[in-house]
């Protein structure tokens, strides 16, 4: 046997090795970035009053006046705070100090994934349940016999369905954040866009891709704009319109390019960037599906389905009208469970089987999001993000016009790897970045878009937001997903800079 065939082929690093390599790397900054921090303002409903919290922790009773708002440098309308528009703290503009280093060793290293599993445990029981369901569904064959009855509905106008499910996802994330809640479609639509002729690859960019372009084109997301804009002291509809035009241009550039490579791959399998893994993938989501022999789509079966899809529209309700979260989203999804198992006829001994064994599929989708928290928690430790928040803001300061979006969406790209939170990066730098757009004669609206654009942005391929839990649950490995969006992520960010170009001349 030659060398070449004794030597075994390197493969990419699992989704774990990447993030703890990441976790690593993130521990290693602690040691190379000077360790700061901003004081903070926050407003106590119950009492009316400021709380100030300067770098060592220390709390301070504050009047809640405008004035005294004007005396910190803090813009923001005392009305913003009153009425619960800005909830966590703001930075305080001016009061950045370096502070004794905090640099994150071997034991927090090892003890971050940990920490990073307990501070996620409510998303993580969310798709334990959900796999739970999924595993109940397969074994009774419903799954199949769906997919069979919505294959004979979609012959020959396959692609209308990625357009209508990734548009209606984007909706979902462009008015109140739909992100963490698409874990829960990738099950279902995984086996249909397979037997339509598709790969694994137009699955995951459909749903992942709607919810990205969603919300970094937020119109109404409270979680993101409209918390950047109170921040910014400035209403979220200054802006709006453009952000509106950007969203729908931005969502039809993207489902041209995966229409472009859906057609590509149905015409040609072959050409598939994951053609090496689809037999592996197709044996776990289409395993046992025979088109020509499925079993019957009874009542049982109907009824099971009905109630796990229109759990869904409740889900939604609940998280954009009822401040629901994944306490609420796991307990709707358990309830649905529970009666699948009555409903399906395996008996409860077979039935508890099926749920337990579905979600031990998902165990190590669950530690992922666990371990990527971990890496957020490692340089909140480390106190390195407001030192980069304060460095990016001085970078800036002396720019004008279109460089001053462009670099801004930039920096916010960067920043957002290490403040992964919409609202975190909102009011920790709007009351510092959107004042500076004053002193240049532009629109502070221009700043909540560029940190909109820059932060989703980056999100379409940061190991520590929810691409690699994605990509573990469909059995994706990164660098095939780098692969496929790294020439839609060139496209989408200049079309961005192009839009902010417009929105500073408006």
């Amino acid at each position: 046997m030659s060398e070449a065939k004794q030597k075994k082929k390197i493969g990419f690093p699992t989704a774990f090795t990447v993030l703890f390599i990441v976790l690593v790397l993130a521990a290693i900054l602690t040691y190379l970035i000077p360790a700061g921090s901003y004081e903070r303002l926050s407003y106590d409903s119950e009492s009316g009053i400021f709380i100030k919290t300067d770098h060592n922790d220390e709390e301070t009773e504050v009047p809640a006046t405008q004035e005294e708002l004007d005396k910190l440098g803090i813009t923001i309308p005392l009305e913003n705070f009153v009425n619960g528009d800005i909830l966590k703290p703001v930075a305080i503009p001016g009061s950045y100090e370096q502070l004794e280093q905090q640099p994150q060793g071997l034991i927090p290293v090892l003890k971050g994934p940990i920490a990073g599993i307990g501070d996620t445990i409510g998303i993580i029981v969310f798709v334990l349940v959900l796999g739970g369901i999924i595993g109940l569904l397969n074994d009774t064959g419903t799954f199949d016999a769906g997919i069979a009855a919505l294959s004979r509905k979609t012959k020959g106008k396959e692609f209308l369905l990625v357009i209508i499910i990734s548009t209606i996802i984007a909706i979902g994330g462009t008015t109140f954040g739909m992100a963490e809640e698409t874990i829960a479609f990738y099950p279902i639509l995984m086996p249909i866009f397979i037997a339509m002729g598709y790969d694994a690859m137009v699955t995951i960019a459909a749903i992942y891709m709607g919810s990205t372009i969603g919300t970094m084109f937020s119109t109404t997301n409270a979680f993101s704009v409209v918390i950047a804009s109170n921040a910014a002291g400035i209403n979220f509809k200054s802006g709006l319109t453009i952000r509106l035009i950007s969203l729908i241009i931005a969502q039809i550039i993207t489902l041209y390019y995966i229409y472009r490579y859906a057609k590509k791959v149905k015409d040609k399998p072959e050409l598939s960037i994951v053609a090496d893994d689809m037999p592996r993938i197709k044996e776990r989501f289409l395993k046992g599906y025979d088109p020509d022999n499925v079993v019957d789509f009874d009542w049982r079966k109907i009824l099971m389905l009905v109630l796990f899809i229109g759990a869904f529209p409740i889900m939604i309700w609940g998280v954009s009208s009822q401040n629901w979260w994944f306490d609420e989203m796991s307990a709707l999804f358990l309830a649905v469970g529970i009666i699948c198992i009555a409903l399906s006829g395996l008996g409860e001994k077979k039935g508890v089987a099926s749920f337990l064994n579905g979600a031990a599929d998902l165990v190590s989708v669950a530690l992922i999001i666990g371990v990527a928290r971990g890496i957020n928690l490692i340089m909140d430790d480390g106190m390195i993000s407001d030192t980069l928040l304060y460095n990016a803001s001085n970078i800036i300061k002396n720019m004008n016009g279109i460089l001053f979006s462009s670099v801004q969406m930039v920096l916010f790209s960067f920043l957002g790897i290490f403040i992964p939170s919409s609202s975190g990066l909102a009011t920790l730098s709007m009351p510092i970045v959107a004042p500076l757009a004053d002193t240049v004669n532009i629109g502070r609206d221009v700043v909540v878009s560029a940190y909109n654009y820059g932060q989703g942005w980056m999100s379409f391929i940061t190991p520590t937001g929810l691409v690699l839990a994605t990509l573990e649950m469909v059995d994706v490995s990164y660098n095939k997903w780098l692969k496929f969006i790294l020439p839609l992520m060139a496209i989408i960010g200049l079309f961005a800079i192009v839009m902010l170009a417009i929105q500073t001349f408006i």
